[in-house]
């Protein structure tokens, strides 16, 4: 069982969908006990950091993540998703982030002739494919929905994108995996990627 995360951030049916349409068994929950339950998860989102932030904790879901992380189980963070794994978001200054993963969040520099939100289809730059990427061509497209970007830490990123910065838009540490794009809205390249976090996920007992 994958459990989608839901704490008020949204995008959760579109992931659901696209679970299930490559045959995974999933469930959307907002529980903590759920999700220790679950032999992977995936949290998605759109939306804003402190927000994300505040509805993790109220549902007591930002100690469950850490918890399950821990354990090494998979785990796959979308946008906002990934967003929250790390320390902190200029969109939300003072807010502590999960710090599951060592960087901040960024706004995107405006005044290029780019519009913000970055919204589209984007190249992907793949550093190092680990688990999540292996398989995709050299630069794929993938679709994105930001306002924000991630600066990590170089050891986690597996892919890089383009767009007034250069964005960390991948990242992967051991079971531990996020994606600043849309995996479930980019096509059948977003359906492999898909595929490899299923691939990790061993089935229940």
């Amino acid at each position: 069982m994958i459990a989608i995360l839901d704490y008020g951030a949204g995008n959760l049916l579109s992931v659901e969908k696209a679970l299930r349409h490559i045959g995974c068994d999933c469930c959307v929950t907002g529980d903590p006990a759920r999700l220790m339950e679950a032999q992977g998860a995936v949290l998605p989102g759109v939306g804003a950091f402190g927000e994300a932030m505040s509805g993790l904790q109220s549902r007591g879901l930002d100690q469950a993540i850490r918890d399950f992380t821990a354990q090494d189980r998979p785990f796959l963070g979308i946008c906002l998703g990934l967003q929250v794994l790390f320390d902190s978001s200029e969109e939300a200054p003072g807010v502590p982030g999960l710090s599951l993963l060592p960087g901040k969040v960024l706004r995107l520099p405006s005044g290029q002739g780019l519009k913000i939100p970055h919204i589209g289809w984007n190249s992907l730059h793949i550093r190092r494919p680990g688990w999540l990427l292996q398989g995709l061509e050299a630069e794929p497209y993938l679709y994105f929905v930001h306002s924000f970007y991630l600066q990590a830490s170089t050891q986690v990123v597996s892919a890089t994108a383009q767009y007034g910065a250069q964005i960390h838009a991948a990242v992967e540490s051991g079971s531990l995996a996020a994606c600043q794009f849309h995996p479930e809205k980019s096509g059948r390249t977003g359906l492999s990627i898909l595929r490899n976090f299923a691939q990790q996920v061993k089935p229940a007992r």
